[in-house]
């Protein structure tokens, strides 16, 4: 399944990319066509089946996005949950929702990536040795 073209593709692996140099943090964006439960418990599921919680610091984040369900979360590991400020997550929520409404699903998931990849960048500076520990690519389930 996949849902966006190869220019929107490249958009936003391009994104992914430009917030890991940043970062020794870790990105990944899973979509899939229905949510099968709650949102944030499918996320938390594909969360470990994409081996985000094996980085070294801890510092992944996932945006997760149920397409027909109109459904989304984003998760961080448990080294950037504890560094982020409170409310982070949900104002990042807020911002690519803003985004989404307008039927601008690419740009918010930008704006989601941005956001998260200044908060790695801010708490998780990329060191001269850092390596790229998951791939960047969009994730489909």
């Amino acid at each position: 399944m996949q849902h966006f073209n190869s220019e929107e593709e490249e958009r936003l692996t391009h994104a992914i990319n430009v917030a890991e140099n940043r970062t020794s943090g870790e990105i990944r964006l899973c979509i899939e066509k229905k949510c099968a439960g709650e949102v944030i418990e499918q996320a938390t599921k594909r969360f470990t089946q994409l081996d985000m919680h094996k980085t070294a610091l801890k510092n992944g984040i996932l945006i997760y996005l149920a397409l027909d369900d109109h459904k989304f979360a984003i998760i961080g590991d448990a080294g950037i949950d504890k560094k982020v400020p409170e409310g982070f997550w949900q104002e990042t929520k807020d911002v690519m929702v803003g985004y989404f409404k307008q039927g601008q699903l690419v740009d918010g998931l930008v704006a989601g990536i941005d956001r998260a990849g200044k908060q790695l960048k801010t708490f998780f500076p990329r060191s001269d040795d850092d390596i790229n520990e998951l791939p960047d690519d969009i994730a489909y389930f």
